[in-house]
């Protein structure tokens, strides 16, 4: 699980060429994610996380990423992410093993618990986080990691005193092996949560400051 196995690929679509992210796990790895493609908690073969224009208007996000998938030679299910942001302004971290990458856009920051505006949602503004981790965690530990990596990214946008806790179209992937003895625990004190927490917490402080924040 290196964040090593990591390409910078482009697609040609819409007339553009278009660069995406893309990892090929050699191995199935176990991942939850709050992704369009994929999402859920489930065994993936690979991840990508591809730049649309800033007009993206797709209905469609699901079946785009299958199709991209496929269009890139890559084997079986995976998860898939979008942004407008510059996939190729990507800041990643690790610690202990835990590997970290962000995509930041800060176009539409907002407070998770803002009053409806009634506005809808903009890939402008989001925040993609993969993180990888080295040892299997079991399915309450993946849910609980993706609690962890939320407050991570909270508190490095707090650091840069911004007024927000995300953007409203933020998405996460977590993934592991999908073999071997669970570790029970992804909190914020528990070893792999601990430093899930760091990495994450220093690839999106790095993105915000690349992205102007």
């Amino acid at each position: 699980m290196d964040v090593g196995t990591m390409q910078v690929r482009s697609r040609r679509e819409s007339g553009r060429e278009l660069p995406v992210l893309v990892w090929r796990f050699d191995a199935p790895v176990r991942a939850i994610a709050s992704a369009p493609h994929g999402g859920g908690l489930s065994v993936r073969r690979w991840l990508v996380n591809a730049q649309v224009p800033m007009e993206y208007g797709r209905r469609d996000p699901d079946r785009h990423l299958a199709h991209l998938g496929v269009s890139l030679g890559l084997p079986g299910r995976g998860v898939g992410m979008l942004t407008a942001a510059d996939v190729r302004a990507y800041a990643s971290a690790s610690d202990g093993g835990v590997e970290a990458v962000a995509t930041v856009g800060l176009g539409h920051p907002i407070r998770a618990a803002a009053p409806d505006t009634g506005r809808p949602a903009s890939l402008v503004g989001t925040i993609n986080v993969v993180v990888l981790v080295p040892e299997r965690l079991s399915d309450a530990a993946l849910v609980n990691a993706v609690a962890t990596a939320t407050e991570a990214k909270a508190q490095a946008l707090g650091d840069l005193r911004l007024d927000a806790t995300g953007t409203a179209t933020d998405a996460v992937c977590i993934a592991g092996p999908a073999d071997g003895r669970p570790h029970d625990f992804g909190g914020p004190r528990s070893l792999w949560g601990s430093r899930l927490a760091r990495a994450v917490h220093a690839a999106v402080l790095a993105g915000a400051l690349r992205a102007g924040g």
